[in-house]
């Protein structure tokens, strides 16, 4: 049964070479499309309650016993991440024609789609270091792609400061990853969790643990490394700003929380602290942003920025309600944000502008997505019971516990800045007189709201029916805290 770890990684891969082929027949690449999303889908739900009942799989590719061969690992935390990105994925496959138009859509979307996904879901599912750079490449050169298509102006600016950035951090990686082979003489993260017990010289570790975390925190778009993120995200087409908005930062938290719950746990008082205080950061800076703008993707994109902060701050209390507060939060975060996205591209495109101050009205002509957006802002600030309160009150619990008040207050109000942002949206865009200069065309709207509403659904689902969810999640914390459990289940003999 472990070559099932490797499929969610092999379906995409070979979907994306299939709809290389086929990219200028457009009827057939978009049925495709959603029909290979849906079979990816499918597998990983087998996969993730195969784990569930029977343990983690490890596939040992070619028989190469761990650690000297690629190790696919896919215990619960990386298949509920790997479900949650397909759950995103079938959402933009069935928005993506509604948004591209039939240039963009040739231009090879539906490759470099599947592509991307390929890598995210490798990100999660590897076993040691250097896999995990070579599928942030995978996942990149995917989106150097997609951030461009279409050609703009801006589109095309914010590339290069996109790619120049990946390019830097993407160098330090590979530095990072021989230094500590160097160091322990391997890059299985299970056999290299296992040897830096025995380092007698653990400033070198520390200086190698920061060095990761620059590097993650590069690609999570952490205080202060996010300048980045903003326009990048809210410059391509809507269904790309989606995926990239749920998807990529999040391999990022990944990393950060695998790697600092497995391998650097050795000096939590000046590494997790220094998350505390990046976190908070991170929070603050982020909901400026979001404040400081009338663009409606750029809000969506600023309220990001935050969200990495709230992540961050479980593992840097680093204790088990923390941890279970990140990856509740890291699960609903993808999914909201992938909602949002949608929306307010469905929003830019019917109104015909991003700008906050040029719209109005829009309740009127579509009152379906004007609710929809009013209740994804609910959840999405964490109000109760929705899915973002229940991974705050996690964090919110667990930084109680250790006394870290000043961040708790940070992220109480930083949640209702958030909260705030979002309303002004909903105020300044769907409120008030009906403004009869808008052209209203039902069947573009009509076309956007399923693939919203099945993402927003989920994300309701997450938060009223908890009780369902958090067993799961709290197993991922009690896992992530016993770092033995992994390292025996891959290095078994």
């Amino acid at each position: 049964m472990s070559n099932l770890a490797i499929l969610p990684i092999l379906i995409p891969l070979l979907a994306g070479i299939w709809l290389a082929f086929i990219a200028k027949k457009l009827p057939l690449a978009r049925g495709s499309a959603k029909l290979l999303s849906i079979l990816n889908l499918a597998i990983v739900i087998y996969i993730f309650f195969h784990v569930q009942q029977n343990g983690t799989l490890i596939l040992e590719m070619g028989d190469w016993k761990a650690p000297f061969g690629i190790i696919i690992v896919g215990d619960l935390l990386a298949v509920t991440l790997v479900l949650t990105t397909n759950l995103v994925a079938v959402a933009a496959a069935f928005f993506a024609p509604k948004s591209l138009s039939d240039k963009q859509e040739g231009f090879y979307f539906y490759a470099f789609f599947f592509w991307l996904i390929s890598g995210v879901s490798g990100a999660f599912l590897t076993g040691d270091l250097f896999n995990l750079f070579v599928f942030f490449e995978v996942l990149l050169m995917a989106s150097y792609a997609l951030i461009v298509l279409g050609g703009g102006k801006a589109q095309l600016r914010e590339s290069i400061k996109y790619l120049l950035l990946n390019l830097f951090s993407s160098m330090l990686f590979v530095t990072a990853i021989a230094f500590i082979y160097a160091v322990v003489g391997t890059v299985n993260m299970a056999q290299i969790a296992e040897r830096v017990q025995e380092v007698e010289q653990q400033g070198i570790l520390t200086t190698i643990a920061i060095l990761l975390f620059f590097v993650f925190a590069t690609k999570a778009a952490v205080f202060p490394l996010y300048y980045w993120l903003p326009n990048s995200y809210s410059v391509p087409n809507p269904v790309v700003s989606a995926l990239f908005g749920a998807l990529l930062t999040k391999v990022g938290i990944y990393s950060i929380l695998r790697v600092f719950t497995l391998i650097f746990t050795h000096e939590p008082g000046l590494t997790h602290n220094l998350f505390l205080w990046l976190a908070g950061l991170t929070m603050i800076f982020g909901v400026i942003g979001a404040l400081s703008t009338h663009n409606v993707k750029l809000i969506v994109a600023y309220n990001i920025i935050p969200a990495v902060g709230f992540m961050l701050m479980g593992i840097g209390i680093f204790t088990e309600t923390a941890i279970s507060g990140t990856v509740y939060y890291l699960v609903h975060d993808m999914i909201i944000k992938g909602a949002l996205f949608l929306l307010v591209g469905a929003l830019a495109h019917l109104a015909g502008t991003s700008d906050l101050r040029k719209m109005g009205g829009m309740i009127h002509h579509y009152p379906f997505l004007g609710w929809m957006f009013f209740l994804a802002s609910l959840v999405l600030a964490g109000i109760p019971p929705f899915s973002g309160f229940i991974g705050k009150l996690l964090l919110l619990q667990g930084g109680l516990a250790e006394e870290e008040v000043i961040i708790v207050i940070v992220t109480l109000v930083t949640s209702l800045l958030i909260l705030f942002s979002m309303i002004r949206i909903f105020i300044g865009a769907f409120w008030g007189e009906k403004n009869e200069d808008i052209t209203v065309n039902k069947r573009a709207a009509d076309g956007y709201v399923w693939p919203i509403a099945g993402l927003l659904a989920l994300s309701v689902t997450l938060g009223v029916g908890a009780e369902w969810f958090y067993p799961a999640i709290q197993s991922i914390a009690e896992y992530l805290m016993a770092p033995e459990l992994y390292i025996d289940s891959v290095l078994k003999e």
